[in-house]
C-alpha cells in the first residue's frame, strides 16, 4: 500500500511524495537528507515518518522573479521666473481740433459812380430842390433867366420860386439879409465885404451858385472861409 505525503518547500512549490507502506520505522528517527539538509519531521501517514529535506538557500534570502526597481527622484522645482513689468506707453492724446468757423465769403461789388467836380446830391424840395434841378446852365453876366445867370441873378430866381423876393445884387442881399453864425441849406453865402460873390449854401462845406464866365450853374466846393458870411430871408 502506497501513501501520498505533500511537502511544502521554502520557495512557494508544492511536492508529493509517494511513499511505500513498508518502509522502515527505523528510519523516522535522526534521519539526514542529502546535501546536509536536516530532516523534518511530518506526521505519520498509515504509521509511517516520512522526512522531507528542504531545499538548502543561500544566506536564507528568497529568490527574486521579475522585479524592477525605481527610485522615483523628486522633480527639481523651477526657478519662478523673474517677474517683468512692462510699462505700455500711452498715446498721446490727439489734439482737439481746433474749432473752425466757416464764414461764407461775400463779394460785395461796388460800382463806382463816375467822378465829378462837382456831384450834386439828390434834390430834397424847397429851395436845395429848385437850385439842383436848374444845374448846368451856363453863366452870362447880368443875366437873371434860365437863358444864362451871373452869380446873384441865379440866387434871386431860385428865391423867386418859393415865393420870396430878395434884391438883385450880391451886396445888396448881403445887406438886406440876416446875418446867421450857424448857416443851414439854403442860406446865402456871400464872399467879401462889399460881397461880390454869392451863393446859396448846401451844407458839407459845398453850395449851389454860378460862378463865373465858361462855367455852369451846379453844386460847388466853397472854396474859401476867409471874408465869408452868411445870411437868411
Amino acid at each position: 500500500m502506497k501513501a501520498s505525503a505533500v511537502a511544502v518547500a521554502s520557495g512557494g512549490l508544492a511536492a508529493t511524495f509517494a511513499l511505500p507502506a513498508s518502509a522502515s520505522p527505523a528510519e523516522d528517527t535522526g534521519a539526514t537528507a542529502a546535501a546536509g539538509a536536516p530532516v523534518s519531521a511530518l506526521p505519520q501517514i498509515a504509521g509511517q515518518t516520512v522526512a522531507v529535506a528542504a531545499p538548502a538557500i543561500d544566506n536564507a534570502v528568497a529568490p527574486t522573479f521579475g522585479v524592477v526597481g525605481f527610485t522615483a527622484q523628486p522633480a527639481a522645482a523651477a526657478a519662478p521666473a523673474p517677474l517683468t513689468i512692462t510699462k505700455i506707453a500711452q498715446p498721446a492724446p490727439a489734439p482737439a481740433p481746433a474749432a473752425t468757423t466757416t464764414r461764407a465769403s461775400r463779394t460785395t461789388t461796388r460800382t463806382a459812380a463816375p467822378a465829378t467836380a462837382n456831384p450834386a446830391p439828390a434834390p430834397t424840395g424847397g429851395i436845395i430842390g429848385i437850385a439842383a434841378s436848374l444845374s448846368g446852365i451856363y453863366y452870362r453876366y447880368g443875366g437873371t433867366t434860365t437863358a444864362g445867370f451871373d452869380c446873384s441873378g441865379f440866387t434871386s430866381y431860385v428865391y423867386r420860386q418859393v415865393g420870396k423876393s430878395i434884391p438883385r445884387t450880391a451886396e445888396a442881399q448881403r445887406s438886406a439879409s440876416s446875418k446867421v453864425s450857424n448857416p443851414v441849406p439854403g442860406d446865402l453865402i456871400f464872399f467879401g465885404y462889399p460881397a461880390y460873390h454869392v451863393g446859396i449854401f448846401a451844407g458839407a462845406g459845398k453850395m449851389y451858385d454860378s460862378p463865373h464866365t465858361g462855367a455852369t450853374t451846379g453844386l460847388h466846393v466853397i472854396w474859401t472861409q476867409s471874408n465869408v458870411s452868411y445870411g437868411r430871408f
